[in-house]
């Protein structure tokens, strides 16, 4: 792994992250360096990474930190909110709720050159 469960758990502020157990951490890195691979066309194991670059280290703890909150807490992922007073209820989907951390700006200096995503990729057939 390219960081470690007690990064993440340093990096975040948020009490279901700090308290979540190592084991579960790892694979939440393991999803946060799957993206940035996906970002970047490779997974950061070239010599010239080592030490791993600071921002690509904080993309890596931002995703990490995003995947243990959404992974700890299935109701964190959702925006909706709802209450209930007496026999009346209601339910509204607000803008808040946990959403994905933009990195990309973080790793564009390390995007392999010529690489597209899978899904950016146009495919063309002759006619």
């Amino acid at each position: 792994m390219l960081i470690e469960p007690t990064d993440v758990a340093s990096y975040s502020v948020f009490d279901r992250v700090k308290n979540r157990p190592e084991e579960l951490l790892a694979q939440d890195i393991i999803e946060a360096e799957a993206e940035v691979a996906l970002i970047t066309g490779h997974r950061f194991e070239d010599s010239v990474y080592d030490p791993l670059p600071d921002k690509a280290k904080l993309a890596l703890l931002k995703l990490a930190q995003y995947f243990a909150l959404v992974n700890s807490d299935e109701s964190a992922s959702s925006s909706y909110q709802s209450e209930k007073m007496g026999d009346y209820s209601y339910t509204m989907s607000g803008d808040g709720g946990i959403q994905r951390p933009e990195v990309y700006h973080l790793l564009e200096a390390f995007i392999t050159p010529g690489y597209f995503p899978e899904s950016s990729r146009l495919k063309v057939r002759s006619l």
